[in-house]
């Protein structure tokens, strides 16, 4: 099916979340995404029959031992073969190699060299591995995240991989559209740390005006309100009514129409510092429904409002199957499960979901097509545990 990104050939070395993620998503567009995994597999694929598909569904797979001469050798055949090469080692990993962006650039000019990393290719702590915790920890998402007097909290979601996966691909693009006007490939620099900052940009551009640091106030971002979760009979609802309309129209949703004209919740700053009584009449209005009745009065005064699902509430919400967000697919090494679907609907291109590979499922297309290898060389450095 056609896609945006149809020729466009990207090597893929990337291992875990970001990296990995940011190779799909030029593979969703349409590029010929190969994976490049040591011989075996990606150590990633033990992490579950979901995690490794579901970031390198759609690829093709193959086997390399970069720690070989003779591998070295074939990815030093590959790199001119290529738009793009994608890598998350930590920095200093490539040159080491043999593979720093001088070199690549000397194999191929054209290259778009996509790095991703935790604290990135400069900077004091360039040298460090990381996660997607540290980038939370580090960048004072975490000590934000939570509700007062307890500890920081993690974001269960793994935010700060996903974020980074789309700074690169955005990267990527741009620095495709650069070289198709001037033939000039170059190489990118994205890190963990830096998806975090830009996560914290308000809060630390406030504190540097004002020397006032934010504190943790669980469900209610800012302190503003009504801006909370509430329990009802059966669940629970988020709901938000902070701009003047939308607190208007709150309060004749709820039937407290005389809300609305009392001093102390006439503007967003008064509310704000009487949101400990707005958030108690909020609670004992909402805890005489259910979440299907808060959610379908506050609905209709236009007043935005979610049940707060569970995961198996959220995995059969019928927005999730109508937008295809989650496809079933087989796995020819675990069997059925889920991937991603795609996350942008286009008109003309629409692109696809492309299967799972198996490790190594396409050295004979890759090493034999694109580089003319025989079968008797894929056998020997099978043998020699080259690929």
């Amino acid at each position: 099916m056609e896609g945006c990104l149809d020729g466009i050939r990207v090597l893929d070395l990337g291992r875990y979340q970001a990296g990995p993620r940011c190779a799909m998503i030029l593979a969703d567009l349409g590029a010929e995404v190969i994976k490049v995994e040591e011989p075996g597999g990606d150590e990633s694929r033990g992490l579950g029959r979901v995690y490794w598909s579901a970031y390198n569904r759609g690829k093709k797979s193959i086997t390399l031992n970069l720690r070989s001469e003779q591998g070295k050798s074939l990815l030093r055949a590959l790199v001119p073969k290529v738009d793009m090469l994608l890598q998350n080692f930590r920095p200093g990993v490539m040159d080491a190699m043999g593979f720093g962006y001088e070199t690549l650039k000397q194999l191929n000019p054209r290259l778009i060299l996509i790095n991703v990393s935790g604290f990135g290719q400069q900077g004091p702590y360039k040298h460090r591995p990381a996660y997607d915790p540290l980038g939370q920890a580090m960048s004072g998402l975490m000590s934000i995240t939570g509700f007062p007097n307890d500890p920081p909290v993690l974001t269960n979601s793994p935010i700060i991989d996903r974020i980074t996966a789309l700074h690169a691909t955005i990267g990527a693009l741009g620095a495709l559209h650069h070289r198709d006007m001037t033939g000039q490939g170059q190489s990118l620099d994205v890190c963990l740390l830096d998806t975090g900052y830009t996560l914290m940009e308000i809060p630390i551009a406030q504190y540097l005006l004002t020397g006032k640091e934010p504190q943790r106030n669980g469900n209610r971002p800012g302190g503003i309100s009504p801006c909370n979760t509430f329990k009802a009979k059966d669940g629970w609802v988020y709901l938000l009514a902070v701009p003047q309309d939308m607190w208007g129209r709150f309060c004749r949703g709820i039937g407290r129409e005389d809300l609305r004209t009392d001093p102390r919740f006439t503007s967003i700053a008064g509310r704000s510092t009487y949101s400990a009584e707005i958030d108690a009449l909020t609670a004992e209005w909402v805890k005489e429904k259910t979440v299907a009745e808060v959610v379908a009065i506050l609905e209709k005064a236009e007043v935005p409002v979610a049940p707060v699902h569970t995961v198996a509430q959220a995995a059969h919400d019928p927005h999730l199957r109508e937008r295809k967000m989650l496809v079933e697919a087989e796995d020819p090494e675990a069997g059925r499960t889920f991937v991603p679907g795609l996350t942008v609907k286009f008109s003309h291109t629409p692109g696809e979901v492309g299967p799972i590979p198996r490790p190594g499922q396409h050295n004979e297309e890759v090493y034999g097509h694109l580089l003319g290898c025989t079968p008797e060389d894929l056998r020997r450095w099978e043998t020699e545990k080259v690929i």
